[in-house]
């Protein structure tokens, strides 16, 4: 067989192979989009009835949310399972509802089909990252614009204290509680209260401004200045544990979500895979 004839078959395998190959790109971008929205709907109910079981805000705090030793058990469950109901559904319609690709390997499509479940899931997560983002945003405005709109110094002086914490004005009431007041603080001085207290969380609070508090404190309580400057060292020692609490949630809450991703971007591929392996199937 000549070199010509050699050169002449191997283009035409070349072209041959060429001729099977399609322009179209491998990602199936309307059953990524319907499989997105199945799970972000998914999200939404699931999170919704997380919600009916206080398991939508986790807090320190006495009263509202779950505490954080709850947090560690049972919202960490309802996180992985909410990952992994969501994201099986999305990659599942996402693969079932793709074009069939013809003439490809079966590891070809293996690979197109848990790709296209990747990219639902990274699809559901940036969009749900986004609402959620705007939904704060709208929060935090709304409370600004509360804020701006009230009348008059002392008023503007009140709104703002109010919308510090409740949980920090929980302790900036127990501070000046006492069984024979000789009269109330006034709104600056909780104000201040409030300023010296959050500042000690994060720190040693200044002897001056520890004084300054005692002496509010006694004057409005009728305790002793050591009594009062008991009390101060004690609520700020309070206000510290819980602070530090807050913070070992957060932690928990940022691994868990971050194992929870990790899990629900898995589960995707591997649902898009068998979705659309029954759609070649069937």
């Amino acid at each position: 067989m000549s070199q010509y004839t050699l050169a002449g078959r191997s283009g035409l395998e070349l072209e041959g192979r060429n001729s099977v190959e399609t322009s179209t790109s491998g990602v199936a971008w309307p059953a990524i989009i319907g499989g997105t929205f199945a799970a972000l709907a998914l999200t939404l109910v699931l999170v919704t009835l997380g919600s009916g079981f206080g398991l939508a805000a986790i807090s320190p705090w006495r009263s509202p949310g779950a505490e954080a030793t709850t947090f560690t058990v049972v919202t960490a469950v309802w996180l992985i399972v909410v990952q992994w109901l969501a994201s099986a559904l999305g990659g599942y319609i996402t693969g079932r509802m793709r074009t069939k690709w013809v003439g490809l390997h079966t590891h070809e499509v293996f690979f197109r089909d848990t790709a296209n479940g990747f990219l639902t899931w990274a699809t559901a997560t940036v969009v749900g990252a986004v609402f959620l983002a705007g939904a704060a945003t709208l929060v935090a405005s709304s409370n600004t614009t509360n804020v701006d709109t009230a009348a008059g110094g002392n008023q503007v002086t009140m709104a703002s204290s109010s919308t510090v914490s409740n949980s920090t004005a929980y302790f900036v009431d127990g501070l000046f509680r006492s069984d024979h007041p000789t009269s109330p603080p006034t709104v600056d001085e909780r104000a201040q209260a409030t300023r010296i207290l959050v500042n000690g969380i994060h720190s040693d609070i200044p002897a001056d401004d520890a004084t300054y508090l005692a002496g509010v404190v006694s004057a409005h309580t009728g305790l002793t200045p050591q009594d009062a400057m008991t009390r101060v060292v004690n609520t700020t020692v309070k206000m510290r544990q819980v602070a530090e609490a807050a913070r070992k949630a957060a932690a928990v809450l940022a691994i868990f979500t971050g194992l929870s991703m990790l899990i629900g971007a898995f589960i995707a591929c591997a649902a898009a895979a068998l979705g659309g392996l029954q759609r070649d199937e069937y």
